[in-house]
């Protein structure tokens, strides 16, 4: 995965695009391959040749978020070697202005060793992402609102019979 994979559609789904090298994996696969795609983006377990799971997708998820964050990837340089050694090597470095919570989370994602990495429920039940009591009164409060505005359209003549997902863009 890179950021030039992940597209927003119009109405602001994501879609991921490019499967160029994907291959098929569960929680239980392993796979040895040589590199191949984007090193910047790759695991160490990657860049270093040696098997692999699902979890390279989740560091790789994890140096996309850090990118859109701080401005460029957590390991940058022009050679490929030095770039090899950084993520093998050197420990990621995080901004001051980064909260404790988002920190906490890219750490889980941006784990070297594979086994001890963010993966999944876990990933969905940290804090950083796991939805508040007050996000889900929100939400359950906006739900209530677009399905009432949705049927007042649709019975009073209007054209538009709108859906929360099309209301709800950018609010999620």
């Amino acid at each position: 995965m890179k950021p030039q994979n992940i597209l927003i559609s119009a109405n602001g789904i994501v879609k991921l695009c490019d499967f160029g090298f994907a291959r098929s994996m569960s929680t239980n696969t392993i796979v040895l391959t040589s590199i191949k795609g984007t090193p910047l983006y790759m695991a160490p377990e990657l860049v270093q040749e040696l098997p692999y799971n699902h979890t390279v997708d989740l560091w790789s998820l994890g140096v996309i978020i850090y990118e859109l964050f701080v401005g460029t990837p957590p390991f940058y340089t022009n050679s490929i070697y030095t770039l090899i050694h950084l993520i093998v090597k050197d420990p990621v470095k995080f901004p001051d202005n980064m909260s404790p919570e988002f920190k906490s989370f890219l750490q889980g994602l941006l784990n070297k060793t594979p086994s001890e990495r963010l993966s999944w429920p876990e990933l969905l039940t940290h804090p950083f992402v796991k939805e508040t009591d007050q996000e889900k009164k929100d939400r359950k409060i906006r739900h209530e609102f677009y399905t009432n505005w949705a049927a007042n359209e649709h019975h009073s003549g209007g054209k538009i019979a709108a859906t929360e997902a099309q209301l709800d863009i950018g609010h999620n």
